[in-house]
């Protein structure tokens, strides 16, 4: 007798795991399981567009996977699980890395970045990578979110066309909401995790600068960038952000994090809302539209019922000073990732993108590339009064005189925010934020509420957003036709 499809829409890791301990799902199985959901929806059906590459060797490495546990165990709560990855963080295998742009679509990377070492280490299958905003978003003007050169358009399972699909970790974001694989690990500089985490109805965790190697990614800004987590639920963001940790040597951020937990499950309580203290900045409340209002008062009750004190600020500003930082710091980071990278051998800097996309100008240049032009005329040195200067603010206005100043001015043990409205401030703080679906608009476009702390709090946070999570379970699986 033929043991009965496994529905794979909308499971958790750990009934996933469940199921292959009792023996009536194997992870190769489950692999093509996720393979057949992706033929069916990303380049058929809706076309989400969402997957840019298998990777040739998933089936193997789970069907190897599948014989390690039967004659030595499990590795971790990862084990053979499929995971996707935005398309800007290396795999030492047969995938390319091109971060959206087409100058990069022959660029394979020589190795994998640290945290996928981590991932495999774990016993996870990298099913594939992800489409993105060019340049995770650092391009051009005016591009929309989701759009590569190289991939074309991502589109959101909630409305495809119609519903903004975030960015830049766009394609992360619409696979894990199309159920295309159990988790996915997007980047953020500002937004990029949690946009299109808010936008497809799914978790998103942006963790604090330092806690996730970089080693491996391609850069925007050393100051703020990130890996982290996007999943359908929060239990299984705190698997994954556990499982990507670790210090690494060539990423000397990593060393802040020393001796911080892994096991952020342990932090997954229902009571994880009694007697905090979250702030409410009323200035970026008062801005909302009518119906983002009322999803978050409605958020706002739920919190009150299950014993929260929500106490509303006003210290945080709606708008910071201008900063070129990142202009600075990603003409420094490119040059150095292209520099170390042979197998683009064509382009070596940043004026050697800007170069191949004006000569393939029909191919590359759709929405223009004015973020290159104006990154590419500093130095890249970072030796500019300019760069110092604004550097020296961000890091003031954001941190000491922005986040921390509030939460300990009020006693808070977070803030609370809207979708990505205070990601800014955030990213330049370089502080951690983690986005919860809390429901739809009469349009059926997914919101979230995002609860943003102080350094390294991730696991306050998380316990935070479960109970939030488990009180309102807003999340549900978007409507998508197969041809």
């Amino acid at each position: 007798m033929s043991k009965p499809t496994f529905n794979i829409l909308e499971s958790t890791i750990t009934e996933i795991q469940y199921a292959i301990q009792q023996e009536s799902l194997t992870s190769k199985e489950l692999t093509l399981l996720y393979m057949e959901q992706i033929a069916n929806f990303n380049h058929a059906g809706p076309n989400i567009n969402a997957v840019l590459e298998i990777n040739p060797e998933a089936l193997h490495i789970a069907e190897a996977l599948d014989m390690e546990r039967k004659q030595k165990g499990v590795r971790s709560p990862l084990h053979g699980i499929p995971i996707l990855l935005k398309d800007n963080i290396d795999t030492g295998d047969k995938m390319h890395t091109t971060a959206g742009s087409i100058a990069l679509s022959n660029h394979y990377a020589k190795e994998d970045a640290f945290l996928v070492k981590k991932l495999r280490e774990a016993g996870v299958v990298i099913l594939g990578k992800t489409n993105l905003t060019e340049w995770a978003n650092f391009m051009t003007e005016d591009m929309p979110n989701g759009y590569s050169s190289h991939g074309g358009q991502v589109l959101n399972p909630y409305g495809p066309g119609k519903i903004d699909v975030g960015g830049s970790s766009s394609g992360s974001g619409a696979a894990i909401a199309a159920n295309f694989a159990l988790g996915a690990i997007g980047t953020e500089t500002s937004g990029s995790i949690l946009s299109p985490a808010s936008l497809n109805s799914i978790v998103g965790i942006k963790p604090t600068v330092g806690l996730i190697s970089r080693t491996g990614i391609i850069p925007i800004s050393n100051s703020q960038d990130t890996a982290g987590p996007m999943t359908r639920t929060v239990e299984d963001a705190a698997l994954l952000l556990g499982a990507i940790m670790g210090t690494d040597a060539a990423d000397p951020s990593t060393g802040m994090a020393e001796g911080q937990t892994t096991n952020y499950t342990s932090f997954l309580n229902l009571d994880g809302l009694a007697n905090k203290r979250i702030g409410l900045p009323i200035n970026y409340f008062n801005k909302m539209d009518k119906e983002e209002k009322q999803l978050c008062q409605h958020a706002i009750h739920v919190m009150k019922d299950l014993g929260a004190i929500i106490i509303e600020v006003e210290e945080l500003p709606l708008e910071l000073p201008e900063s070129t930082v990142m202009f600075h710091e990603f003409k420094n980071g490119v040059n150095a990732y292209l520099a170390r990278s042979s197998s683009v051998s064509s382009v070596s800097s940043l004026t050697d993108i800007i170069h191949y996309n004006q000569v393939h100008k029909k191919e590359a240049l759709k929405y223009g590339q004015t973020v290159l032009l104006e990154a590419d005329m500093k130095s890249g040195l970072m030796t500019e009064k300019e760069y110092l200067q604004h550097r020296i603010n961000d890091i003031r206005l954001c941190q000491k005189e922005g986040i921390d100043k509030v939460l300990e001015s009020n006693q808070l043990d977070a803030l609370l925010f809207m979708n990505t409205d205070g990601c800014q401030i955030a990213a330049k703080a370089g502080y951690p934020s983690i986005t919860v679906p809390a429901g739809y608009t009469t349009k059926g476009k997914p919101s979230g509420i995002t609860f943003t702390g102080t350094a390294f709090s991730e696991a306050n946070l998380i316990q935070l957003a479960y109970a939030y999570e488990q009180a309102t379970l807003h999340r549900r699986t978007p409507h998508l036709e197969a041809e």
